[in-house]
């Protein structure tokens, strides 16, 4: 199912109010551990699958890579995209992600930060970022964690006082669509255990070359009210995986 919430006004207004969508990466708590999971991009071929501003794309330029090209489904994402770059190595192409089609070879490095829980078929995809990466090509991406999309409430429960005592997981192997509340509209998500994730690109033809599932940094920890509570679960899963 290709969604485009992103282009629903209200949706939009309310996601561009959100931290990580007025201060970029470094508002994003998850940054730092993705940034350090890329490879040097210098030279380098860059696709990034589902840009949305396109905080990623100038980031790789401004690590010299020679041409970065940003996939989103949203129009309200790419024209934002559009203003804050000056960049004519970058190019937006409106497209759902399922529907990519490059050349085989064509890219050095493929992000996607936080898309492809909206992707039903995560293996075709996996296949398909294969056949585009040229040999030695890596693909970075962060995901939700599937203890966070493992049931649709995604919400803690709660005491009587409103306590937050812990963080429910069910379903867990059960697979498939979740259909969420994200800020405060329905919206499909795909759930996948990790293994899923791993064997999907195993099977691909990737050698994985590094796992994680980071939480809140300690400068998080220290400024953002509740933050701690984030350390009970987790809340990403990254993978860096290479094409021999």
């Amino acid at each position: 199912m290709k969604q485009n919430k992103y282009d629903d006004s209200d949706f939009f207004a309310q996601y561009s109010g959100m931290p990580r969508s007025i201060g970029g990466l470094n508002a994003a708590g998850e940054w730092q551990e993705l940034r350090a999971m890329l490879p040097d991009l210098q030279g380098k071929r860059v696709l990034d699958l589902g840009c949305g501003f396109g905080w990623h794309c100038r980031y790789a330029r401004e690590q010299d890579a020679s041409s970065v090209i940003g996939v989103d489904l949203s129009e309200n994402m790419l024209e934002k995209a559009k203003e804050m770059t000056d960049d004519p190595e970058i190019t937006y192409i409106r497209l759902a992600i399922e529907d990519i089609e490059f050349q085989a070879e064509q890219f050095d490095v493929v992000i996607s930060s936080l898309a492809l829980h909206y992707v039903e078929r995560f293996d075709l995809l996996c296949q398909k970022v294969y056949t585009y990466l040229a040999p030695g090509g890596t693909f970075v991406l962060s995901v939700e964690h599937p203890v966070f999309t493992s049931l649709a409430s995604q919400d803690w429960i709660y005491g009587t006082d409103g306590e937050r005592l812990h963080w429910p997981v069910d379903d867990y192997h059960h697979e498939g669509l979740r259909e969420t509340r994200f800020l405060g509209n329905d919206v499909i998500k795909y759930h996948r255990n990790v293994a899923t994730h791993m064997n999907a690109l195993i099977d691909a033809g990737f050698t994985i070359t590094k796992v994680s599932e980071p939480g809140p940094s300690k400068e998080m920890l220290e400024k953002v009210p509740g933050m701690q509570d984030e350390l009970r679960r987790p809340i990403f899963l990254m993978f860096s995986a290479v094409k021999k």
